[in-house]
This record gives structure tokens, C-alpha cells and sequence, in this order.
């Protein structure tokens, strides 16, 4: 499955961005999918995720309450809803697609060596 996430861009502290990830190959719903953020000189972080059917999510605790994640499959784009965007925000957003997932799961795998395709990231700049 390739993935191409896009969305982001500048905005100012307090405001709103809505990323989204399509993709193409395969049908997403085969797949649980997440978003993670790399900021400059730090490692991938786990942001949020979704299970196949979109019935089960799961947020950073630094992104709860602001974030939300869901999926439109017959669209097979997943999305993320950030609001109450905060400097700390800034950084590069991927999306990600995990195989092999059960439909049924129920638990959201939050490292980034769980999952097995990688859009190519989009950056997000929150200004103060």
C-alpha cells in the first residue's frame, strides 16, 4: 500500500489543521493505521491511532482532547483533526499503515516499529 499524507502547512497557536492520509494499492481497511511526529533532533513519536474499523483509537497523552483521528475507508483516507494547535506541535506528520492487524483488535499499536508502510510526511509549523 503506498500512502500519501497531506495537510500541512503554518498556522498560529490556537488554530486548526485537519492532515490527511490516502492511500492506494490496497483497500485501507485492511489495515490499522497511526500518525507520528518527528521533531528536529528527536525521535518519531506516536501521535495517534485508529483500528481498521475505526472503532478503537488511541492519542498521546500530549495530544488528547486536541487530536482526533478517524477514517473514512470507503474513501480510503485516514485523517487527523488537530485543534488547539501549540508550538510544540511543530514538527514533520506521518501516517502509517499496519498489516496484518486483527479486525477485532483491541489495542492500538503505538510504536513505530509495529507498523510496516510510511507516507512520506508533511510539515506542520505552529507559530507562538
Amino acid at each position: 500500500v503506498q500512502l500519501q499524507a497531506s495537510g500541512g502547512g503554518l498556522v498560529q497557536f490556537g488554530g486548526s489543521l485537519r492532515l490527511s492520509c490516502a492511500a492506494s494499492g490496497r483497500t485501507l481497511s485492511a489495515y490499522a493505521m497511526g500518525w507520528f511526529r518527528q521533531a528536529p533532533g528527536k525521535e518519531r513519536e506516536f501521535v495517534a491511532g485508529v483500528s481498521r474499523s475505526g472503532s478503537l483509537s488511541n492519542y498521546a497523552d500530549s495530544v488528547k482532547g486536541r487530536f482526533t483521528i478517524y477514517r473514512d475507508n470507503a474513501k480510503n483516507t485516514v485523517y487527523l483533526q488537530m485543534n488547539s494547535l501549540k508550538p510544540e506541535d511543530t514538527a514533520v506528520y506521518y501516517c502509517a499503515a499496519r498489516g496484518r492487524e486483527i479486525l477485532t483488535t483491541t489495542r492500538i499499536a503505538t510504536s513505530p516499529d509495529e507498523y510496516h508502510y510510511w507516507g512520506q510526511g508533511t510539515q506542520v509549523t505552529v507559530s507562538s
